[in-house]
């Protein structure tokens, strides 16, 4: 079994396993396997009940995590059986965490449209502009920051426990991928994607 110290030793070459026991997570402050790819208070876009779990830590100001999101939204409705989980990890500063505030209020209904309108946008954000992209896609605005202060809690605490993850993992910015339970530092193009997600279940096969 891999102590904190090992994982990251060996997911700074690529990948790591994450199975650690419950024990040692809590005696660790680190987080299990059930926190990190189950996050209830998370949406799950893609096939909820998927055998393959995609988690991807990214920030609405990451060039890199928008110019690959169409490419990954591409492999999970090709494959049909992923659940993906995005996990806001806003490292950009206060825009970004406006952001993620923004879309994570809409996990009633509208998350997925709320994201995609962000991730379409082409550069770095400012407040006014994240607000116009949304009100482009047809929100309205007044109703999203009450829907936010309604949910502050829930959200606020999403953020953090995104940023203990990202952090308990060694990974060194967005975007940075779990694909089953082992770690990827960086881009994943269609083809690394595939891969990982073909030997996460060759392995569970074994």
């Amino acid at each position: 079994m891999l102590n904190r110290r090992q994982l990251l030793t060996a997911s700074a070459a690529g990948a790591a396993a994450l199975a650690l026991p419950a024990s040692f997570a809590s005696a660790q402050n680190y987080p299990s396997v059930e926190e990190v790819l189950f996050d209830a208070e998370i949406p799950v876009l893609g096939n909820p009940k998927g055998d393959v779990t995609i988690i991807e830590y990214f920030d609405y100001q990451c060039p890199y995590c928008k110019r690959g999101h169409p490419e990954l939204m591409k492999v999970v409705k090709k494959d049909g059986n992923v659940r993906l989980v995005m996990k806001d990890w806003p490292i950009f500063g206060a825009s970004s965490v406006h952001a993620a505030s923004m879309v994570l209020a809409q996990a009633g209904g509208d998350y997925e449209k709320a994201m995609d309108a962000l991730m379409a946008t082409p550069a770095r954000l400012t407040n006014k502009q994240i607000d116009a992209a949304l009100k482009g896609a047809g929100f309205v605005l007044a109703a999203m920051q009450a829907a936010f202060k309604k949910d502050q809690k829930r959200i606020d605490g999403i953020l953090a426990r995104n940023m203990d993850q990202a952090t308990a993992f060694g990974f060194g910015g967005t975007p940075s991928f779990i694909v089953g339970t082992k770690l990827f530092h960086g881009v994943m193009e269609e083809k690394a994607l595939t891969a990982a997600i073909a030997e996460t279940r060759a392995g569970r096969a074994s």
